[in-house]
């Protein structure tokens, strides 16, 4: 089967690819910055450098291709960012999925008239923002509001709901996916890579102190390869024009990270609060409802916390 991952040089999509291609596909990875994580792929992927927001690259790769499933996983994926540059949070992650679909059509036209991909779209449970904190039941359901309090949210429910435009009006099968907080190998700039590498960094110099923003935030984070999973289950038996949440089942508070990392390290960090990374506005806790998928797709979470702290700190000690 011929697979399309964008957004192939992040964390998630440098994985899905590894993980695809062991299984046999076909699989074009689409990158376009981050060029160290393809270059620790060792599995056979034809990778491809491409900006999306200018569809002629996507538009002959789509053409040639006819990818019977799309993984759109490129984005600009950090809130903290989104607050510098809102313009091209919105450009990437907008412009970016209309461009995706828009090639689809023109493949259609062009190449083959019955081209029915399946496309998996990275959404975030960033879209549901304030809601998060106003619900009594924190495990937040697909029909919940969406109010984000950032940039990155905004962009967010855009493409989201641009997905849902495409497969309402050009019968575009997609399934909307709201991924919750997921980390591993190759993340970078999210509280538990930034945790883990700098306690790596502590073991190096013996200088135990950790700089960190509000610690009593509570995230369900899951493992990638967990997010990985999810997302090819739906692909395979998610409901096309359906959204999704996917999320971990176990909710961390920030400063239980911190006590898993010293545990693996056998050492005490010495916490010291930096206003700087303190983001102007933040949902206390963040975990979704998953029966959806799980009913749909039989989903589970199989990788615990500690699991992925430990693969972790090993990476960051390879590096």
């Amino acid at each position: 089967m011929n697979v399309l991952v964008t957004g192939a040089g992040g964390m998630v999509g440098s994985h899905m690819v590894e993980i695809l291609a062991a299984r046999k596909h076909n699989v074009t990875g689409i990158w376009h910055k981050n060029k160290k994580n393809i270059e620790q792929v060792i599995s056979p992927v034809n990778f491809v450098q491409c900006d999306l927001r200018y569809g002629e690259g996507i538009d002959q790769i789509i053409m040639d291709e006819l990818p019977e499933q799309i993984y759109h996983l490129a984005a600009q994926s950090y809130p903290t960012v989104s607050w510098i540059s809102p313009l091209e949070t919105m450009d990437v992650n907008i412009c970016g999925t209309v461009a995706v679909f828009e090639a689809i059509k023109k493949a259609r036209k062009y190449k083959k008239l019955d081209y029915d991909p399946m496309v998996i779209v990275a959404c975030s449970s960033a879209e549901y923002g304030q809601t998060l904190n106003e619900l009594e039941d924190p495990y937040v359901k697909e029909t919940a509001e969406l109010k984000p309090l950032h940039p990155y949210g905004v962009s967010k429910v855009g493409q989201d709901l641009i997905s849902f435009q495409y497969f309402m009006n050009d019968h575009i099968r997609c399934i909307r996916v709201r991924i919750f907080n997921s980390t591993g190998t190759r993340k970078v700039q999210d509280v538990t890579s930034d945790f883990t590498y700098r306690a790596v960094q502590a073991e190096r110099t013996g200088n135990y102190v950790l700089r960190c923003g509000n610690l009593e935030t509570k995230r369900a984070i899951m493992d990638q390869r967990d997010l990985v999973q999810g997302l090819m289950l739906l692909a395979e038996k998610g409901r096309a024009g359906e959204v999704y949440n996917l999320s971990s089942e176990y909710c961390y508070q920030m400063k239980d990270i911190v006590k898993v990392i010293e545990k693996q390290i056998g050492h005490e960090l010495k916490i010291m609060i930096d206003p700087k990374l303190i983001r102007p506005a933040d949902e206390k806790i963040i975990i979704g409802n998953i029966e959806k998928l799980k009913r749909d797709t039989g989903w589970k979470q199989i990788i615990p916390m500690e699991q992925t702290i430990a693969d972790m700190l090993d990476y960051w000690r390879k590096q």
